[in-house]
């Protein structure tokens, strides 16, 4: 297949430029100032078409000759213990460690500290953000979600999924955790190799992947995006939710995203410095992408009865509230053209909880001091996770 043909081919559609310029990326390009533009698009296209290599090779040298939870074990053992030349293990292993255990020049560990202090400042609206706007939200762009629907995503069921998601950015936003053999080191290194497991098991099973529309199965570009997600689009998100914050932690952010994104092989060329960058990036990315198919509104409402199906809540109407207001975030966030496609259900007063929310954080913030606030907020979060991690089994990390 010639892979230059590439094209921004729905530069002209009506959901692409609904979203830059009366939606949300219009909001996303004022936020940051980007110049958004189609000269750069040749630059990062052919990323769509280009994989994490020495990942997939580790992967065929270490989980396809022994199983699964021997394979895992003895990963862990090389995350935890480190990986040198002298070791008696496959070269592609080598490869994959000498890269992830050589911090670059450009990593600042107390700038990293910054970003994940304001994940955990910001407590709940985080986890509101994350799930309401960053994930519903990436379901709206219809190749992204191919390979969610082709792994039968939606048969392992959204609490093992949302808890998996969550799992992973707690564990990469506590302070001090990106610290090679800790533990949000450990856990990028994990999704590393989980992403290519995957990748490799749809070359594998799926015939019919579409490689020329979708690109490869979890591609660099297609990465760049979602930790984009991370980044740029939760922190937009945090804003619309009445939270502020330094400019010191908005580097943070971007800055610890950058280096998970280095730790995941997603190439320096992809990972945005900050907001304006991550902004033009993002928008060349969109430009390849339709909108919601019928997978994305299956994705979107599998995320939405997750309230329901899940036991954290001991009664049924206490899961239906919680299913309300997240419904009532998710049309709060995104752009009613969005939700309408993803066929969210219309609620009575559903901007009530989020405008009341905002006007709560901006007393909150003013009477609580930033350190009080970042204790509570780890408090929870970890509380929130423990919560999942309880109930779901059989957890790629664990």
């Amino acid at each position: 297949m010639d892979k230059s043909i590439l094209q921004p081919r729905f530069r002209d559609s009506a959901h692409f430029k609904n979203f830059w310029e009366t939606g949300n990326g219009k909001q996303l390009i004022e936020f940051s100032c980007a110049e958004v533009s189609f000269k750069d698009f040749d630059k990062f296209s052919k990323y769509y078409y280009d994989v994490d290599e020495i990942g997939d090779e580790v992967v065929k040298d270490i989980y396809f000759t022994q199983s699964f939870p021997e394979a895992s074990k003895q990963i862990e053992n090389y995350i935890r213990n480190g990986v040198s030349e002298n070791d008696d293990v496959p070269e592609s292993v080598k490869s994959l460690f000498g890269q992830a255990q050589s911090v670059p020049d450009w990593v600042d560990f107390e700038l990293i500290k910054s970003g994940a202090e304001l994940c955990m400042r910001c407590n709940v609206d985080s986890l509101i953000s994350l799930r309401d706007y960053c994930l519903i939200g990436g379901y709206d762009y219809a190749y992204l979600n191919k390979p969610l629907i082709v792994t039968e995503a939606l048969k392992k069921g959204a609490v093992k999924r949302l808890s998996e998601t969550l799992d992973f950015w707690v564990n990469v936003t506590r302070p001090d955790s990106l610290l090679t053999h800790r533990k949000g080191y450990e856990f990028a290194i994990k999704t590393r190799l989980i992403h290519s497991y995957a990748r490799l098991s749809i070359k594998k099973h799926y015939k019919n992947w579409d490689t020329k529309n979708w690109g490869e199965p979890i591609n660099s570009w297609d990465m760049m995006a979602t930790y984009i997600g991370f980044s740029l689009v939760f922190l937009y998100s945090l804003k619309k939710l009445g939270n502020t914050f330094s400019e010191q932690e908005e580097k943070g952010l971007f800055h610890l995203w950058r280096y998970v994104g280095y730790l995941l092989e997603i190439p320096e060329e992809l990972l945005p410095d900050d907001k304006k960058q991550a902004t033009e990036y993002f928008f060349l990315w969109t430009s390849v992408q339709p909108s919601a198919d019928k997978d994305s509104v299956l994705l979107a409402h599998s995320l939405l009865n997750e309230s329901l199906e899940n036991p954290i809540l001991k009664f049924d109407f206490q899961r239906r509230n919680l299913r309300y207001l997240h419904i009532c975030c998710t049309w709060f966030l995104l752009d009613n053209e969005v939700c309408e496609r993803l066929e969210i259900p219309k609620v009575k007063n559903k901007n009530l909880f989020p405008v009341s929310k905002k006007i709560f954080n901006k007393i909150y913030e003013k009477t609580i001091s930033r350190e009080a606030r970042i204790k509570k907020g780890n408090k929870d979060q970890m509380k929130v996770l423990t919560d999942y991690l309880n109930i779901t089994k059989n957890s790629n990390f664990h």
